[in-house]
Formats: C-alpha cells, sequence, structure tokens
C-alpha cells in the first residue's frame, strides 16, 4: 500500500469528515485521475520535436503518451485539421498515486524561487490545473539529452464538489499552496 493511501485513510479522511461533516465515506473527495498535456506548436514544422515531446512525456508519466491533433484549421499558425500538436497522457489508480507524490515531494520543491502554487487555479468543481514552465525538474528527464525547453500542463481531477473542498483535500495531501 503507498504511503500516500495510508495518509489518506489515516490523517485526510478524519480531517474532511470532521471538517465538512461527511455521513458516508462515499462523500469525501477522492483524486479520479491526473492529465498531463503539452502542446508542441513547433511540430507542423518539425515533426521530429513531437516525438521527442511524447517521449519525455512517456518517461514523466510512466506510461505511453498519446499524440493530440487539432481540431480545427488555423490559417494564422499554418495547422490543418488532423495535424499532430501535441502529446497527453491520463494517468489513473497506482501511477497517478505514484505521479502525485512524486509532484508533491520531488518535483514542486525544485522550482526556482518557489513560494507556493497558486490556490485559485480551480475550475468551480474541485478540479485543480498546474503549469510547469520547464520538464528538467523531473528527475526523469537528462538534461543534457533535452534539446528544448517544454512546459507542461497538469489538471488533478478530484470528486470533489466545491472548491473549498478541492483546496482542502489537495492542501491535506501534500499540495503546498500560496498561503
Amino acid at each position: 500500500m503507498s504511503t500516500l493511501r495510508t495518509i489518506y485513510t489515516d490523517e485526510v479522511v478524519p480531517a474532511l469528515q470532521q471538517r465538512f461533516g461527511y455521513k458516508s465515506p462515499m462523500q469525501l473527495p477522492k483524486l479520479q485521475h491526473i492529465t498531463l498535456n503539452m502542446g508542441v506548436g513547433e511540430a507542423v514544422q518539425t515533426p521530429k520535436l513531437l516525438e521527442n515531446a511524447v517521449e519525455e512525456l512517456s518517461l514523466i508519466a510512466g506510461q505511453r503518451a498519446m499524440v493530440t491533433r487539432a481540431k480545427k484549421s488555423i490559417a494564422n499558425f499554418k495547422i490543418r485539421d488532423g495535424m499532430p500538436i501535441g502529446c497527453k497522457v491520463t494517468l489513473r489508480r497506482n501511477r497517478m498515486h505514484e505521479f502525485y507524490n512524486k509532484l508533491v515531494n520531488v518535483v514542486i520543491p525544485q522550482i526556482r524561487d518557489f513560494r507556493g502554487v497558486s490556490p485559485n487555479a480551480f475550475d468551480g468543481r474541485g478540479n485543480y490545473s498546474l503549469g510547469l514552465q520547464e520538464l528538467i525538474i523531473f528527475p526523469e528527464i537528462d538534461y543534457d539529452k533535452v534539446s528544448e525547453v517544454r512546459g507542461l500542463n497538469i489538471s488533478i481531477v478530484t470528486t470533489a464538489k466545491t472548491d473549498e473542498e478541492g483546496r482542502e483535500f489537495l492542501k491535506m495531501m501534500g499540495m503546498p499552496f500560496r498561503e
């Protein structure tokens, strides 16, 4: 059993039940899935960049990344419908818990001038989004092999009904929010 799950059952469940007055354990917020998304707009001119991005995202996530394609044509950006323009991975169950643990305890503390993540990036339904400017803060990425510094969007989807519940849940699970 992972340490994250132990923290959840031993500390988070009783605290959330007391704070929000849940009667059933099924009402408690849980992590549903985590989506990692990387847009590679330069892939239109250089398809090799997309292959590198897929490989880097696969290393970070621990599972194969999927190529995303444009839904609409945009003439100004020279993008046609169906062109590959990014990649994504959806993590569930054990891989999700391992990634969340690594994100909170290893990756986020390595960000330069870090004062905490924004507590306002919730969507109104208890889900949280986070953007990272560079992938080289992940331990799996070899700094010497990186051809270009790319960013990454991370969406943490929870079963929380409100932002307040989601914020409290993620804070108890170790997310370092800015005060």
